[in-house]
């Protein structure tokens, strides 16, 4: 495209705007499809648009009725569309031959091998849990339970340890959340940093002392404040033992409405930084905070060569359970394969000291040797701790291990671990020495007297496990015989009703920003990766900022990474802390912006020996635009075009502008982009110098009034009623309400009803038709594009809500179909994988809402309703056929987890989605019960789209006349079901922290459903059974050297080094060390 010179691309930059929207067509070379173009008459745009629908029908073995009602509307329009014809006539636009554009096959080519996955059928492990069956299994009542308030009463026998004594892992920890109270720089200074100072000095002083350290943000930022004698003095207590790093991601994340990119993006930093600074590879998880728990979490542990975890907080209901059957202790798989890691589940209600001793607080705050009496925090149950003497060594120690007995009851084995800590313990050297003093005269008595049974150490959480193992690959005939559990830990309870599913929405503005965040890093990582072999093959890079740009990706992923927190992306920290999260996204995305820039301008340079980086100048300007921004933009134009990896719109003239764009995405397609323009008559042009279908929308000027509409869905001559509406949650009135954490309604939500009817507004033409909605707290839009890919089989939803002025008011879309879907419903985790749901009338309403990271979607025999989002929002089925999503939350009081306030820092927000209707053949009643289910390739694809739209980048006006020549690196696309989940690039090992010449290639192969038709779904790609072939897979490029290894690249593979091609199973995630030369 180009624009003329005294044009200017702006966002804000005039009173009235005009948004350019392109749709882009990108073809696979290998399916052959029909390049031709057609020449239509000279009848204008509409007859063209006309033209083109008639020809895609014709092409149709069905008769499409979505295409039809397009067909039938744009023939009505004829007469309305005028106007806008007349602007771009206006603007002078060329009478040369209007680009047409090709078809997407009528039928996309899947491999029969590639649907065997998901159909296969799912078999339960002997003795295995799902923990689908537990929850139909479990009355979820609450009895008291005595002195374990949520338990039971324990009892043993004095003999039970005659013949195993009981091995007792005391694991000092200190939990530094990254942000809540305070900022993260703000608790480093005051506390942590103190920590981690007094650690190397007092675990020097007793070898026996140890101590386990999760978050690598914090010892990073630490390390970078230290002298070379303290770093010894670490790597020192990491060879010895006495010092482990658990988990080592660089925050301990949140694992439900964070997405899998994210989640491999923050484990990576952390393991990436470990290896490099302390050659440490962690062999265990820690997740003692999270507010419930992700098999897909799991999975990157275990990919990330990781064999144990420990996880904290999962309903009461359930800890109850697995204790009374004693499988706290067990192997996670996944419901679609045997990726087994040892999990252990803690019992009791909290990770602090008073509930990890054994199941009485009352006794295990007395071993919390920080609240002796006269400091500053002591036990609520006013028995306070003593010091260990001669005098009452005997009593204290039987107390002990009293609790030590009882607690080693709800396992099988007779290793038991015991943490000893809370959120930033050891702040001080005082308690370093009250809490070691203390238990190593407890541990002292207890090992010297044999008829007690029992061996009692200071340990790591490794070192707990590899004796867990010991005991198990040593059990008599089996007798220890751990189960496997198949499922996830969601939603969590800690107590009574109070069920922690609103930070599935809380701060829904911020988890909009992370997900933009993640799509720009991402695009970011795979340019600068392609720039950098780019040079390598043309032998020189000018001054390219190659250093400052990896800085500038270190930063955002650090910034990212930290945003992971279960404190940060859940919306649960102070309002301050909260605005510093904020700022260092709304940062990090102009960095890596910045970054792009500079890459593609190096990319698409026809002569490399012009490029020169100037900061103050840029050769070009980034002109995105979201779905959100257009709620606030008056008056688009819209055009197509035909374009790959990094097309380039520049026609010959000096006197145009060109606009670059980027497709993010690993296969080609279809789609819509949107710049700004500061005047309506814009020439649109291909680089043939012809002109480009587009529409003009007139500024509004009146309004129409008009009452909720209703979608009608057509598929195949079937029609579905779909409504979408609105409603209003209130918080009970009881003591305990809604909050940052909490949700807690006063019932059933009641319907939205404005003060005064909604404004509505319709846009018609050839590109996309939508309906505007304008209530008193939301704007409602409704778009159809009229566009013959991925993003024509769907609906974009989108929401600006605005409930600053309301008094605690939860706000949700209800979206009711007649879909008999009964009280089965299906919630992704992390993006990643499917997990069905069943709407339980014996838990309450807040109880059946679930994270949804990507999508949710109901079904029953012939149809699958899905509706994919931009951001993580909380999602329910309350009814068959309807689907329900909070959209936003304001609360005027804390709920009492700590937090000490409401959420009242509401900002307008958006909320961005695709609502996806197909055709579904069953598979029969055992359908009904599978654990497993998985989106169409078109719904996976769809969820791309919206989350990874083409990023358009305008030349500045000053360099309008250098030529530029468009840039794929690939020789084809890879396959529908073959994610390209990063390409980043990997830090030198010189001085400096640079970039190295290799880069880390993450894959993933989706798991999909195949009982979806593959007709005329707008999909440009195929399936090769997980193949991607190396000699085929880039244009120029050559693959000096692919090593796999594991996900963030600490261990190798016996797969060995430059593999001829890459194979994928379904599901699997995959890492390759890459060199490109």
């Amino acid at each position: 495209m180009r624009f003329s010179k005294h044009k200017q691309v702006t966002v804000f930059g005039a009173a009235i705007c005009f948004v350019v929207v392109f749709s882009l067509y990108l073809m696979l070379d290998h399916l052959q499809l029909d390049h031709s173009k057609n020449n239509p008459s000279s009848g204008g745009q509409l007859s063209v648009l006309q033209d083109k629908i008639d020809h895609l029908e014709r092409l149709l073995s069905e008769n499409n009725e979505i295409i039809a009602n397009i067909r039938d509307s744009v023939i009505n329009l004829r007469e309305s569309v005028k106007d806008s014809k007349r602007v771009l006539e206006a603007g002078n636009m060329s009478q040369g031959s209007l680009e047409m554009l090709p078809s997407p096959p009528l039928v996309v080519p899947i491999d029969s091998e590639d649907c065997q996955f998901s159909a296969r059928p799912y078999t339960k492990s002997a003795g295995g849990v799902q923990m689908s069956d537990v929850y139909d299994l479990l009355a979820f009542d609450n009895p008291d339970g005595g002195v374990w308030k949520q338990g039971f009463d324990i009892a043993y026998n004095e003999n039970e340890w005659d013949q195993e004594p009981l091995q007792v892992f005391v694991v000092p920890h200190s939990h530094n959340d990254p942000g809540w109270l305070k900022t993260f720089d703000d608790y480093f200074h005051d506390q942590t940093q103190h920590i981690l100072n007094n650690m190397v000095v007092k675990l020097h002083e007793d070898n026996r002392r140890k101590m386990i350290w999760s978050e690598v943000s914090y010892f990073a930022k630490w390390w970078d404040n230290i002298d070379d004698q303290k770093r010894d003095a670490v790597k020192s207590l990491i060879n010895t033992g006495q010092l482990e790093i658990a988990t080592g991601g660089w925050v301990m994340p949140d694992e439900a409405n964070t997405h899998y990119f994210a989640l491999i993006d923050q484990l990576l930093e952390g393991h990436q930084w470990l290896e490099r600074n302390l050659g440490v590879k962690p062999k265990t998880g820690w997740a003692v905070d999270p507010f419930g728990h992700s098999p897909t979490q799991t999975y990157l542990l275990k990919q990330s060569g990781l064999s144990n975890m420990l996880i904290q907080r999962v309903h009461y209901s359930i800890k109850k359970h697995f204790s009374s059957q004693k499988t706290l202790e067990f192997f996670w798989r996944q419901n679609w394969g045997d990726t087994d890691i040892l999990c252990h589940m803690m019992p009791f209600y909290s990770y602090d000291v008073p509930h990890t001793c054994g199941p009485d607080p009352k006794i295990c705050c007395q071993f919390d040797f920080k609240r002796l009496p006269g400091g500053r925090i002591s036990c609520p149950w006013r028995v306070p701790p003593q010091a260990i003497t001669d005098n009452n060594i005997q009593e204290r120690a039987h107390l002990l291990l009293d609790q030590y007995r009882k607690k080693s009851k709800l396992f099988q084995s007779k290793v038991l671990l015991v943490p000893l800590g809370d959120d930033f313990r050891y702040t001080e050297a005082l308690e370093w020495d009250q809490q070691f003093q203390n238990y190593q005269r407890l541990f002292d008595y207890m090992n010297s007297h044999p008829e007690l049974h029992v061996k009692a150490q200071f340990g790591t959480i490794s070192d707990y496990f590899e004796a867990l193992r010991s005991s198990i690959a040593s059990s008599t005939s089996g007798s220890l015989a751990l189960p496997v559990v198949n499922g996830d830990f969601f939603t969590y309870a800690d107590r009574d009703d109070h069920y922690w599913s609103g930070y599935f929405t809380s701060r829904p503005f911020y988890k909009r920003v992370d997900r933009v965040l993640e799509s720009h890093l991402r695009a970011a990582e795979i340019l600068y990766s392609l720039a950098l072999a780019e040079m390598r093959r043309f032998g020189k890079s000018n001054n390219f900022p190659a250093v400052e740009s990896y800085k500038l990706l270190t930063a955002a992923r650090r910034n990212l990474g930290l945003f992971q927190h279960h404190d940060a992306i859940a919306g649960t920290g102070k309002d301050w802390v909260v605005v510093d999260y904020g700022t260092r996204l709304f940062k990090s995305i102009l960095s890596v912006k910045r970054v792009m820039v500079s890459s593609v301008h190096w990319l698409i340079l026809k002569d490399k020996q012009t490029f020169s980086h100037d900061p103050s100048n840029l050769f070009l300007q980034m002109v995105s635009l979201s779905c959100q921004d257009l709620q606030t933009m008056p008056m688009p134009i819209h055009f197509a075009h035909y374009v790959y990896f990094l097309a380039i719109l520049a026609p010959s003239s000096p006197a145009l502008r060109s606009l670059v764009i980027f497709n993010p995405v690993e296969q080609a397609r279809t789609s819509v982009v949107t710049v700004y323009v500061n005047r309506h008559k814009v020439q649109v042009l291909n680089s043939h110098g012809h002109p480009v279908t587009a529409q003009v929308s007139a500024v509004w000027e009146e309004t129409n009034r008009a009452s909720t509409e209703r979608l009608k869905l057509k598929e195949d001559g079937l029609e579905q009623q779909i409504k979408v509406e609105f409603a209003w949650y209130g918080t009970t009135s009881n003591k305990d309400k809604s909050g940052a954490y909490l949700f807690l309604p006063d019932g059933e939500a009641r319907p939205y009803t404005p003060s005064q009817a909604p404004v509505v507004r319709v846009t018609k033409g050839p590109v996309f038709s939508e309906v505007t909605t304008t209530f008193t707290h939301i704007t409602h839009t409704l778009r159809l594009y009229n566009v013959q890919g991925v993003e024509g089989q769907s609906v974009e939803i989108s929401n600006s809500v605005d409930i600053r002025g309301e008094f605690n008011h939860e706000i949700a879309m209800r979206i009711t179909s007649d879909l008999n879907s009964k009280d089965r419903f299906f919630t992704d985790h992390n993006g990643f994988q499917i997990q069905p749901r069943k709407t339980m009338r014996k838990l309450p309403l807040q109880a059946n809402f679930y994270p949804m990271s990507s999508m949710v979607y109901l079904q029953d025999s012939g149809s699958r309703l899905t509706l994919l989002t931009g951001q993580a929002l909380g999602a329910a089925s309350l009814k068959s056929g309807q689907l329900e999503v909070i959209m936003d939350r304001r609360l005027n009081q804390d709920d009492n987890r700590g937090l000490g306030q409401g959420v009242l820092d509401n900002k307008i927000t958006a909320n961005c989605f695709r609502l996806l209707l197909e055709k579904r053949t069953p598979a029969g009643k055992a359908d009904e019960n599978d654990p497993n289910s998985f989106p169409s390739l078109l719904s996976h694809t769809t969820f791309t789209y919206l989350n990874h739209p083409f990023i358009p980048m305008a030349t500045s006006v000053d360099f309008s006349a250098i030529p530029l020549s468009p840039y794929s690196p690939l020789h084809s696309s890879l396959p529908c079901d073959i994610d390209l989940v990063n390409l980043r690039t990997i830090q030198s090992k010189d001085e400096g922290g640079g970039p190295s010449a290799e880069a880390a290639l993450i894959l993933h192969r989706k798991g999909f459903d195949c009982r979806f038709s593959n007709r005329n779904t707008g999909l440009l790609c195929t399936t090769t059974r997980g193949k991607i072939f190396l000699d085929k897979l880039f244009s120029e490029l050559m693959v000096k050297s692919l090593t796999q290894v594991s996900l963030t690249l600490m261990h190798g593979s016996a797969a060995g080094q430059s593999p001829r091609d890459v194979s994928l199973k379904p599901m699997e995630v995959s890492t390759y060390r890459l060199e490109l030369s």
